[in-house]
């Protein structure tokens, strides 16, 4: 036992996990012994490995382990205590200004490497909508000599995806703002286009779990009365935004597939692969401007 353990209250390393374990599971959350280990690992400064090494019967201190149960209890994010969150190949820095990144959107990263298999091409990447930066800097880390500009209407999300930039060694190639969509980009063309806008139908928002509902900016997730606001806005802007032969990948919502192709259509896009995600949930919307159509 370290110095700082001897001067705090403690309890064997099992108790704590038991105890855990049985608060996170009264409140409700999925595998509470795995997030209580997750927590407890934290709390303590571990590595998974070094925790793994220490014995059941090892005092360790009470706090601040039970500050971050009482909060996980609560339904705050798992990333919200710790303070990051992976995505992709990254570990990115997150807060209450953004939504936490989900594997789920990492099937927009998929589609990119697809359609543009050439990851040492020269190409200015757009990311609207990008809370921590994670689909700008995720695609930036796959193309070395890429560029890219990311944009959110939260200045704090705009400020936090820099930061991370900073954290990933990827700042020489990025750059976050905070703005309207493109509004204030002024004629600029992208060869990609990322974006995981608002998609939840405003009557839908009430049901969605705790973590999201209580914790993550409403901003983020409202896609107005029927989900497809902030699509229409970003299929509009498209044929002005990507350059030829580029390509937009939006994350969408279960069942907005027919949805977003009809708005496609009307702004002269063709919606060329809609893929599910690891869960079997079509996710990722690829678009490219009609040839006929484009500028």
């Amino acid at each position: 036992m370290t110095r700082a353990e001897n001067d705090q209250t403690c309890q064997p390393l099992d108790s704590l996990l038991a105890l855990g374990t049985r608060h996170l599971a009264e409140a409700g959350i999925e595998g509470p012994r795995r997030e209580a280990r997750l927590l407890l690992t934290y709390a303590l400064g571990l590595t998974p490995e070094q925790m793994l090494s220490r014995s059941p019967r090892d005092l360790v201190p009470e706090q601040p382990f039970l500050t971050y149960l009482a909060r996980r209890a609560a339904r705050e994010p798992m990333a919200f205590i710790t303070g990051s969150q992976g995505f992709w190949t990254l570990d990115l820095a997150v807060s209450p200004a953004t939504l936490v990144p989900r594997g789920d959107s990492e099937t927009l990263l998929s589609c990119l490497l697809d359609y543009c298999p050439d990851t040492q091409s020269r190409k200015a990447m757009l990311d609207l909508g990008t809370g921590t930066g994670c689909l700008l800097l995720a695609a930036l880390a796959e193309y070395p000599q890429a560029w890219g500009i990311g944009v959110d209407i939260n200045p704090a999300a705009a400020v936090l995806a820099q930061e991370n930039a900073v954290r990933c060694g990827l700042a020489d190639r990025a750059m976050f703002m905070a703005g309207v969509w493109d509004n204030a980009l002024h004629g600029q063309r992208f060869d990609v286009v990322l974006s995981n806008p608002p998609y939840i139908p405003t009557a839908d928002l009430a049901a969605l779990m705790p973590e999201v509902r209580v914790h993550e900016p409403v901003a983020a997730l409202d896609g107005g009365a029927d989900g497809m606001e902030a699509y229409r806005v970003l299929c509009a802007r498209m044929p002005h935004l990507l350059a030829p032969g580029g390509v937009a990948i939006f994350e969408i919502g279960v069942g907005q597939g027919d949805d977003l192709r009809a708005v496609a259509v009307k702004a002269g896009l063709d919606v060329v692969e809609i893929r599910s995600d690891f869960g079997d949930v079509p996710r990722a919307a690829v678009l490219r401007v009609c040839r006929e159509t484009g500028a």
